[in-house]
């Protein structure tokens, strides 16, 4: 499909999930616990994306992999070996935000 206005449904009923390395496509996946392949551009300037990628996959928590090496990465993986993803905590940000607005 060309554009969804949500893909939580798809997500949840996925038990593999094959994604570009964007934060939110990453963080929405890994949140739900599914395991996740990120495909990185490296023709991208600036590409923040490929450090994000490379931060999940030393963490444990993605598989990657470029355009040119996916069929390989889905015929050999082992998503076994990815870690979970731990929850966000977001209170621990909002206490930060208060201290720092001096709200605390």
């Amino acid at each position: 499909f060309r554009f969804k206005d949500s893909l939580a449904e798809d997500l949840w009923r996925a038990d593999l999930v094959i994604s570009h390395a964007g934060a939110g496509s990453c963080l929405e996946t890994l949140e739900k616990g599914k395991p996740l392949i990120v495909v990185t551009n490296e023709k991208l300037m600036n590409n923040h994306q490929l450090e994000l990628a490379k931060q999940l996959k030393r963490d444990g928590h993605v598989l990657c992999c470029n355009c040119s090496t996916l069929v390989e990465t889905l015929q050999l993986m082992d998503l076994s070996t990815l870690k979970p993803f731990p929850p966000g905590q977001p209170e621990k940000f909002a206490l930060f935000l208060d201290k720092v607005v001096g709200f605390q």
